[in-house]
């Protein structure tokens, strides 16, 4: 009986794990077509069926069916319904369908539009697009994977007026660092370059991604410290589906990799993953005082302390490596009881080799005739330099969703090592004529550690919300033993001395502290007989940063630097180094230099309110208003002492930065937008200082410089844009940005000409043109249906007023003119490129899984350094980037991909000049970088 009875429950146990197996599941969001907002508490049905379900407060909804083919109806009181034929389920598989309603055109009507349209997330980032209030442009994940790009820094150039710098950081419409903003998930995070007001874009893998937004008009809630643009970097919460993908791939570039005479030095043994096991650390108390081979009572320590260091202070020789890359990632949703859990995971790594043969680098400065025009070098430096950079990062994230509120928890890692190793020569004319070879070793240790902690919660109908997030970041940056070794080539060898500079090794250690949080609530309500939204919140963000170096060089006591032979390994071995008992050697000597040290912090509270309504049936607004009492406190003292500073308020300003955004819908398809708005741009920790930096490869020494003010931009837009079917657009606008105080690097004086320092200038205006069109060439042939071109041309014109008096910009331009030039009162400003080209023409046949397309982005002349006095101008020079992309997918489902890239195909160099009146131009950097054949392949689980 009681086998019988066990058989029962067995059989029955399997029916119904047979039964729950052959189920399928629908699942996706339903979105507001005229606002960018979710529909909660909506209706979906399965027609003919009974199987049925309401969306929950965040549009979100599920179904549960048998395999088959159906059609689901939506449907949202005020809102034209939608049928969507032939959604396919399959067993124990998820088949998203995320839909968007319209408002119907009368109010209550029973109108069905019947249409067989899936999801299409391109479409689905345009018509975020199209209802947006604030001028958008953004990437969605099929976007980015229709360019085959791994990372986002690879994919954003796509969007219009954007270009990308050092292959990481997002400059939009031309405009500098300091006027481009970089968040996650809406918050701000700091980047791998604490200076930057930009992310390092290329840490983010795309898998994790759900698109990226950049936003070229400001409204209240968002932070006032931008003018080109916001990139919104979103990741995904709620995967719809379990996924889980690995990826790898190798790179080569023929000038670079498999070079045998490529230089590089000995480092740790976990340099490997990012970080210095410990190898280059201080090697005692940073505290300690080091005596001198004078000082009796205490030198017979002073051995001690110079066998401390590492002794390896030359480039070696090696063979360099191809570039890798290996990814993995993992997301899926749970049920847990009513509510859902969402979980998701990623970890990158990057290993990039790069090897520059025969670099430049000079500094140039003008004769003070001014008959004769060509340039005169003050110093010429040519060489080769290696440089190896790892970059992991580690993202994970949990998310829970219950009746009413949804919980988020991310948190990520980026860690970053990069050494470098140079040998070149120097020749300097001008201070001094002297003749010399350097040995150049560094090594920096770079980490971000992020967590985001967010939550949002509505009322029962879901017509009021709010959000709040956390954030706090710890940042570090720790250039490790930095070395520079530095002989004097003389007609009968080398030798070292203090008109060259002596052996020198640098520790420089910053540590940042930001902690960001802020709240939002929004109300919807009805205005005008059309639904509205009332927004408003708050924000504090605390950053705090301490910064220091610690400079040490290797001097000589009755020891000829002749006997070196040219040699940097020689200075440590044991029979050169200084001890009582032969009274001869090296031997090692601190250097403090108190205004390399100091701590600072920021300090930003911001309010803000702003409505969102129609005026009328075609007619969109949102107005708002944002205030932000912005502090900063520096720490620190000048080098002679004289300028001591305990928790000095540097600045302290309340400023009000209102925004309106209008939209005309002319046609369901076609928009008018006109925005107007305020915000600033703020000087960063560095330049607001007294810090003195020295780049010790290119010889280049930045001053800040504690008088800097934020600057302020008043911001005109205008955009008609038509939205097509396919994700095909055309879309033409203009802007025009008055700059108040802009901050620029400029040279410092006249007798420096390797110094520079961030200074204000009066005033500069920026006005360009935007197009952009989006076209495939379905109208020629249906078979030219998969084949499209995308093309983005922005044209700018930058005019800023150069300050004038006694040692200001223009005077001093003004005193060192040549003959026959004439200098205006206006020049172009720092950063902003002229023109910008980005253009596509690719091939995507979803049916076979092919995707293949050129790609090619120029950005013009832009001014890099401001020259002052006898010091000129450097300019970037334009460089023509070309790439092809190709990826197949592999395997009946399609679920792996093999990927080719060739970047720069037209093997164009980077390069900066010195630019003057009647003068050839000179080299301020020159590098070779070559073609790069990139293979990769992908497996999704």
């Amino acid at each position: 009986m009681h086998k019988k009875i066990l058989s029962v429950i067995a059989i029955s146990l399997a029916l119904v794990q047979f039964a729950f197996a052959q189920v399928g599941t629908i699942r996706g969001e339903l979105t507001d077509g005229e606002f960018n907002d979710v529909l909660p508490f909506a209706n979906i049905l399965v027609k003919g069926t009974t199987v049925g379900t309401t969306s929950d407060f965040e549009g979100a909804y599920s179904l549960e069916v048998e395999p088959g083919t159906y059609t689901v109806v939506f449907s949202y009181i005020g809102y034209t319904p939608q049928e969507i034929t032939d959604v396919v389920v399959e067993a124990s598989k998820i088949t998203e369908l995320n839909v968007l309603l319209q408002p119907a055109s009368a109010q209550l009507d029973e109108v069905v539009v019947t249409t067989t349209v899936r999801k299409n997330t391109e479409a689905s980032v345009l018509n975020l697009q199209k209802n947006s209030v604030t001028l958008m442009d953004g990437l969605s994940l099929e976007g980015i994977k229709t360019m085959g790009a791994s990372n986002i820094a690879s994919a954003v150039k796509r969007v219009p007026g954007v270009s990308v710098q050092d292959g990481k950081y997002v400059y939009v419409r031309g405009l500098g660092d300091r006027y481009t903003k970089s968040i996650l998930n809406g918050m701000d995070i700091p980047g791998l370059d604490p200076d930057k007001n930009t992310v390092q874009m290329d840490i983010f893998p795309t898998n994790i991604l759900e698109n990226v937004i950049v936003l070229k008009s400001a409204s209240a809630e968002l932070p006032a410290d931008f003018t080109g643009g916001v990139v919104n970097i979103i990741t995904k919460d709620f995967p719809t589906q379990k996924q889980m993908s690995i990826s790898a791939s190798v790179g080569y570039n023929p000038s670079m990799h498999f070079q045998d005479n490529y230089l590089s030095y000995e480092g740790g043994a976990t340099d490997f993953l990012g970080f210095d096991d410990g190898t280059r650390e201080l090697p005692f108390p940073s505290s300690s005082v080091i005596p001198s081979p004078s000082d009796s009572d205490r030198n017979s320590i002073l051995d001690d302390y110079t066998r401390a260091f590492e002794p390896n202070m030359a480039a070696q020789e090696q063979t360099s490596k191809p570039d890798f890359s290996l990814g993995f990632s993992y997301g899926n949703q749970f049920n847990v009881g009513d509510n859902t859990l969402g979980f998701i995971a990623s970890l990158d790594y990057k290993n990039t080799t790069r090897f520059y043969e025969g670099f430049e680098n000079g500094i140039y400065q003008k004769a003070p005739e001014s008959d004769i025009y060509e340039l005169r070098f003050d110093r010429r430096q040519r060489g080769d330099l290696g440089t190896n950079n790892v970059l992991g990062s580690a993202l994970a994230g949990l998310s829970y969703k219950t009746g009413r509120s949804k919980y988020r928890l991310n948190l990520l890692h980026i860690q970053n090592g990069e050494s470098r190793a140079a040998l070149y020569n120097q020749r300097t004319e001008i201070s001094n004529a002297l003749d010399v070879v350097k040995d150049n070793l560094e090594y920096s240790e770079r980490s971000v550690s992020n967590l985001l902690l967010s939550g949002k919660h509505t009322s029962e109908n879901a017509s009021f919300t709010s959000e709040w997030s956390l954030s706090p970041t710890f940042t570090s940056v720790q250039d490790k033993d930095v070395r520079l070794t530095t002989f004097i080539v003389n007609p009968d060898g080398f030798t070292i001395s203090s008109d060259a500079g002596f052996p020198t090794r640098l520790w420089r250690d910053l540590k940042e502290i930001n902690a960001v949080g802020k709240i939002d609530f929004t109300k919807s309500y009805s205005l005008f007989d059309n639904k509205a939204l009332f927004k408003f919140g708050g924000l504090y963000s605390y950053k705090q940063r301490e910064y220091g170096i610690y400079n040490y060089d290797i001097a000589f006591y009755n020891f000829s630097t002749a006997s070196l032979d040219g040699d940097p390994d020689a200075i440590l071995l044991e029979e050169n180094i200084w001890t009582r008992e032969n009274n001869s050697g090296s031997y090692a000597r601190g250097s403090f230099q108190p205004a390399n040290s100091f701590d600072s912090n920021q300090n930003t509270a911001a309010f803000y309110l702003s409505n969102e309504f129609k005026f009328a049936n075609k007619l969109r607004a949102i107005i708002g208003i944002r205030a932000e009492n912005f502090t900063t406190f520096f720490t620190g003292q000048n080098n002679t002492g004289t300028e001591v500073y305990d928790e000095e308020k540097t600045i302290s300003e309340l400023d009000f930065f209102p925004s309106v955004n209008f939209i005309y819908e002319v046609k369901d398809n076609v928009n008018m937008r006109l925005s107007y708005s305020k915000t600033t741009a703020r000087p960063s920790f560095k330049e607001l200082s007294v810090v003195q930096i020295a780049d010790l490869l290119t010889g280049v020494l930045f001053l800040g410089n504690l008088d800097l003010q934020p600057t302020y931009i008043d911001n005109f837009d205008f955009r008609f844009e038509i939205f097509g079917d396919s994700a095909q657009m055309f879309a033409i606008s203009s802007f025009y940005k008055k700059f108040k105080d802009p901050i620029e690097i400029v040279a410092y004086d006249i007798t420096a000409p390797n110094q520079f320092t961030p200074r204000n200038s009066p005033s500069a205006d920026v006005l360009g043109l935007e197009f952009e069109a989006r076209k495939n060439f379905g109208f020629i042939s249906e078979g030219l249906q998969d084949l499209s071109l995308n093309l983005n041309v922005s044209i700018i014109d930058s005019k800023i007023e150069m300050a004038k008096g006694e040692n200001q910009e223009y005077d001093s331009r003004q005193t060192f003119a040549r003959d026959g030039e004439t200098i205006d009162e206006t020049r172009q400003l720092q950063g902003q490129s002229p023109f910008l080209v980005n253009a596509g023409l690719n091939y995507n046949n979803r049916n076979i899984g092919l995707e293949t397309g050129v790609f090619y982005n120029v950005q013009g002349k832009t001014l890099e350094v401001v020259g002052f006095g006898q010091n000129p101008d450097v300019f970037t020079q334009p460089f023509n980037s070309l790439n092809f992309n190709f990826s197949k997918t592999l395997g009946q489902e399609q679920n792996s991909k093999i990927t080719l890239k060739v970047n720069n195909i037209l093997n164009d160099t980077r390069e900066s000049l010195y630019d003057s009146f009647g003068a050839a131009k000179q080299n301020f950097s020159y590098r070779e970088i070559g073609t790069a054949f990139s293979l990769g392949y992908s497996l999704n689980f």
